[in-house]
């Protein structure tokens, strides 16, 4: 399942992005969307998660939760 997590720290790397998820199961994939012009993060990526049961768990725990300093917003991506 592809999840869209956005209102994200423009500090988090896809590493912290990586390790937070996995506390819900195992990653597939992980991108932070990047500014080309400035080379910074847009505020927004997308987390795969191979398990449909792992990523509604990662959904519901991580949905407002703060992290970085901000609250993610995190859902299916459509």
């Amino acid at each position: 399942m592809r999840l869209l997590v956005r209102n994200m720290s423009r500090s988090t790397t896809q590493a912290d992005l990586q390790d937070l998820f996995e506390s819900f199961g195992a990653v597939q994939s992980c991108v932070i969307v990047m500014d080309e012009a400035t080379g910074r993060s847009k505020g927004f990526g997308f987390v795969e998660m191979p398990k449909a049961g792992d990523a509604k768990a990662a959904v519901h725990h991580l949905n407002g939760h703060e992290f970085d300093g901000e609250y993610l917003r995190v859902k299916r991506a459509t």
